[in-house]
């Protein structure tokens, strides 16, 4: 009996799990030795604590254009046009690598410039041109930044807009505080909820990425659903973790859409946008 003939007929027999087990523990161990060795490298080269950033891997860079092609209804080919827009903007990656290593948290940030998802939060904004943008979640302001630059570009193209930046804490935003990013960012220290509240215009657009509770996650989308202009378009950045956005959706009539990205060369799993429109 030859080779394949053999282990087809185990695989019939009750020894098939043990037979099995040598080449399902060596798949295991390469997998858990790339991962330990990314993991290795990361703590040796990066500060970062917490808001990791990283590159997309190709594959969800190209499905991260079609997700947004197919919500904004735009070509796909202007989404790659819109992600390679930003990508290119030197003045902002010396702007925010400049502002970074001058920081006073610079020993817990990288200086290297890596936007992953926030490149699809850019091509929204660039393809829906909103007047008024609202993100809760600040930190360093790397998406206020990427929010502010596709504002810019709207604005040179004759339809301009700002972002309010909601964020509890007072040391956030310092990579948004420098012009021109600066001069269409309005930068809000305090509770997201009341920050909410006192909203004096509509919003076209609302990012969720401050608490990233359930509970505090639907409280923000409760608080902004009467602010909202007509068509107004609803983000998650927590949309790996729960479904609060999918379930606002659903209960207002809106359509609803997840990505999941996959950072390359990163032992984190990864984030992801939740929209409704």
């Amino acid at each position: 009996m030859d080779a394949t003939k053999l282990r087809r007929a185990i695989a019939r027999t009750p020894l098939a799990p043990v037979a099995a087990f040598p080449k399902r523990l060596a798949r295991v161990v390469r997998h858990d030795a790339k991962v330990l060795r990314t993991s290795a490298r990361w703590l040796v080269t990066s500060r970062e604590h917490h808001n990791y950033t990283y590159e997309l891997t190709k594959l969800s860079r190209h499905h991260l254009a079609w997700f947004v092609s197919v919500v904004c209804d735009v070509p796909v080919k202007q989404v790659r046009a819109y992600f390679t827009e930003i990508e290119s903007d030197d003045v902002l990656r010396r702007h925010i690598e400049s502002a970074t290593a001058g920081a006073a948290r610079r020993g817990l940030a990288d200086r290297q410039v890596r936007y992953a998802r926030r490149i699809g939060w850019y091509a929204i904004v660039r393809a829906t041109k909103p007047t008024h943008v609202v993100e809760t979640g600040v930190d360093k302001g790397l998406g206020s930044c990427v929010l502010a630059a596709a504002l810019l570009r709207n604005a040179a193209d004759g339809q301009p807009g700002r972002v309010t930046s909601l964020d509890i804490n007072p040391e956030a935003g310092y990579l948004a505080r420098t012009a021109p990013w600066s001069e269409v960012v309005d930068l809000v220290i305090g509770d997201s909820i009341a920050s909410i509240a006192a909203l004096d215009r509509p919003v076209d657009l609302f990012l969720h990425d401050s608490d990233h509770s359930r509970a505090h996650e639907k409280r923000e989308f409760e608080a902004v659903e009467g602010r909202l202009a007509p068509g107004a378009i609803l983000l998650t950045d927590n949309v790996t973790a729960t479904n609060v956005l999918a379930e606002h959706a659903e209960r207002t009539g809106r359509r609803f859409l997840a990505y999941r990205e996959t950072p390359a060369n990163h032992w984190y799993p990864g984030d992801g946008i939740g929209i409704a429109w």
